[in-house]
C-alpha cells in the first residue's frame, strides 16, 4: 500500500510541486490543505501517514498545527517545509515534534529523502 501523505501549504503551486514529486515517487497525497487550521481538520479526517507542513501560513501557522496534530495523535508524522531557513524555526519545530525539515526551493530528491527516512 502506498504511504498516503497530507500537503499543507498556503500557495497552491507550492502544493502542486510536491504533490508532483510524491506522485511520480509512487506515494499516494490524500489530502492538501492551505493553513494550519485546515490541516488539522484533514489530519483528523485522512488520517494520513505522514505530513508535508509549511511554517508561514494565514490563520494557523505550520508550527501551531505540528503542535495540535501532535496533540490528536503523538506518534503523528510531521516534516516542516519553509522558504526561510531561519534556525529559531528548525529549533521549535524539531522541538514541537517534526521529524525533518526541507527548505524551498524543493529539491526532488531531498523531499523523497525526507520522507523515506521519516516513514521508515
Amino acid at each position: 500500500m502506498a504511504n498516503r501523505i497530507l500537503i499543507v501549504d498556503d500557495a497552491a503551486f507550492m502544493r502542486m510541486m510536491v504533490k508532483d514529486i510524491l506522485t511520480k515517487n509512487g506515494f499516494d497525497v490524500v489530502g492538501e490543505a492551505a493553513d494550519g487550521a485546515q490541516a488539522v481538520e484533514k489530519y483528523k479526517e485522512l488520517k494520513p501517514d505522514l505530513v508535508t507542513m509549511d511554517i508561514t501560513m494565514p490563520e494557523m501557522d505550520g508550527i501551531s498545527a505540528l503542535k495540535e496534530i501532535k496533540g490528536i495523535d503523538p506518534n503523528a508524522k510531521v516534516i516542516m517545509c519553509s522558504a526561510m531557513g531561519q534556525q529559531a524555526m528548525v529549533i521549535d519545530a524539531i522541538q514541537a515534534g517534526a521529524k525533518d525539515f526541507i527548505v524551498k526551493p524543493f529539491q526532488a530528491d531531498r523531499v523523497i529523502e525526507a520522507i523515506q527516512k521519516t516513514l521508515a
